[in-house]
């Protein structure tokens, strides 16, 4: 492999990183205007992401759902979404963030308005896989673009902004979702759905730029081109990142988008209704540390703050507060929970700067990498957390006890992947000259 495609592994390069040499870099204006455009779509994938936690207790009424259950049906999502991210980020590569959104949209219509005609839970996980697939490209896509047409500092607020765009979604998947219920029944809002996303196609083929063809994105420079699959799991940087992206970052999203509700309902004695207003407050203030983020990012990127020493100083927060949480029982309401989720944030500072570690060229290749790996943790915490519920009925005990032993072994898994993320943190930061 030639140096162009070894950034040296104790040196993180987005501090002094570019956009790809002739790429089409945007004047502020058209970035504006882009951005709100992806940021319509992502805002639909991450309502689509959450709105099991609050169909959850109909869902379960109506299909006779058990934990495990709901646990699959959620994680269908993001099992779909992982199917596609190898493939996705050559795509993105290739053919640029435009073309491939489209692409995979038209699945994402096809998978709500499965979802809005199944009769069966095989109907429903089956039309929750194909939706997962259709939205994986909402995230990547835009990512993929901004680290061709931005600075470092201006990556970190995109991506930080967008998440936060994703909060929105997440928001309106709460109260918004519970108040359109008894008008269109959880049937009528995934047709709406599959007719928003049609919208967004829609504005996306208008206003989204093409690659062009003589951008290194479609004809990649050899070294670049060089960089597959294996030589991004191999590089020290990504693999710093990856035990926190699979279990922090995953486990926070399967809590965020399924779990929290649960607990309200059957640990804390929430109604269906106050578990809605919950998570309502919990996806809003994932949304102001969103929105602050992307504020202090650029800020943080100048004064040379490492996205991974914040991650060392800020993530043990969210054990202590998991542990609150198991302790409290009954009493850990959503103001414990959002506590949680917010303490979680910091590391979805990882993900830009993982794409900014690694030669723009392979910036699809290299997110969808990461993005493969916290999806996949997302799955096998949804799953993973209902499967010990029902398991740990074995043992005895009431409901709250088996949901919060299993969030306990969830935060050992934590605490012990972060161990892993320090001890390597701690060797390349030794190593780096300076």
């Amino acid at each position: 492999m030639t140096q162009t495609t070894r950034p040296s592994p104790v040196r993180y390069e987005g501090a002094t990183a570019a956009p790809a040499p002739g790429g089409d870099v945007l004047a502020a204006r058209a970035v504006v205007i882009v951005f709100l455009t992806f940021a319509v779509a992502y805002f639909l994938s991450a309502l689509l992401r959450a709105i099991t936690a609050t169909l959850s207790p109909t869902l379960s009424a109506e299909m006779a759902l058990s934990a495990s259950d709901l646990g699959l049906l959620a994680g269908g999502y993001f099992f779909g979404f992982a199917l596609t991210q190898v493939p996705l980020g050559n795509w993105l590569d290739r053919h640029g963030p435009r073309k491939v959104i489209l692409w995979f949209l038209g699945v994402a219509v096809v998978g709500c308005v499965a979802f809005a005609m199944a009769t069966n839970f095989a109907g429903l996980l089956a039309a929750r896989v194909l939706t997962g697939m259709g939205v994986s490209a909402c995230l990547m896509a835009p990512l993929t673009g901004y680290r061709r047409w931005l600075s470092p500092g201006a990556q970190m607020r995109a991506n930080s902004w967008m998440l936060m765009t994703g909060s929105f979604g997440m928001v309106a998947s709460t109260l918004p979702v519970q108040w359109l219920m008894p008008l269109t029944g959880w049937r009528g809002l995934f047709w709406g759905l599959a007719a928003l996303l049609m919208l967004s196609m829609v504005t996306l083929a208008i206003i989204v730029p093409n690659w062009r063809r003589t951008d290194p994105v479609v004809s990649p420079q050899p070294a670049a081109e060089k960089l597959g699959y294996g030589a991004i799991w191999r590089h020290p940087y990504f693999r710093q990142m990856l035990p926190i992206g699979i279990v922090n970052y995953g486990g926070m999203i399967a809590i965020q988008t399924l779990w929290a509700g649960p607990w309200m309902v059957n640990v804390a004695g929430y109604t269906p209704q106050q578990a809605a207003g919950g998570l309502f407050a919990i996806n809003l203030s994932m949304l102001c540390t969103f929105w602050l983020w992307g504020m202090a990012s650029p800020h943080l990127v100048r004064r040379g703050v490492l996205p991974e020493r914040l991650i060392a100083w800020g993530l043990p927060v969210s054990f202590v507060v998991l542990g609150a949480i198991v302790g409290l029982g009954a009493d850990a309401g959503w103001p414990l929970w959002a506590l949680y989720c917010v303490s979680c944030t910091v590391v979805s500072l990882s993900q830009p700067a993982v794409a900014l570690a690694l030669p723009a060229e392979a910036a699809g290749r290299v997110l969808s990498a990461y993005n493969l790996a916290i999806f996949a943790g997302v799955f096998a915490a949804q799953w993973g957390i209902g499967v010990l519920i029902d398991a740990l009925g074995a043992f005895g005990g009431s409901e709250r006890d088996r949901y919060r032993g299993a969030m306990a072994l969830f935060g050992i898994c934590g605490v012990w992947t972060y161990a892993a993320f320090l001890r390597s943190h701690l060797r390349l930061s030794a190593a780096r000259p300076g």
